[in-house]
């Protein structure tokens, strides 16, 4: 009977699965600020390189840039009173 014994991996390395899958450690999602749902956006970065970086939403960017004209929501609501 073998004994099957993993060895154990360096800190801060991982390897390709059969199915293209990379697991990353925790440590360096928190490091990172990225969290569990983040969408990232793969680059190629060079040989044997790839970065990974949050997907920037556009809404999120826009939120809180338009404002109304002074008067407008208040003009509105009157409208709706009407």
């Amino acid at each position: 009977m073998s004994t099957v014994v993993k060895q154990k991996r360096r800190s801060g390395r991982t390897r390709i699965s059969s199915k293209n899958q990379v697991t990353l450690s925790v440590d360096a999602l928190r490091r990172s600020g990225l969290r569990t749902g983040d969408e990232l956006d793969v680059k190629v970065s060079g040989r044997g390189r790839i970065t990974l970086a949050r997907a920037d939403d556009p809404l999120l960017k826009m939120a809180g840039t338009f404002r109304y004209p002074k008067g407008y929501l208040k003009k509105l609501r009157a409208e709706w009173d009407a």
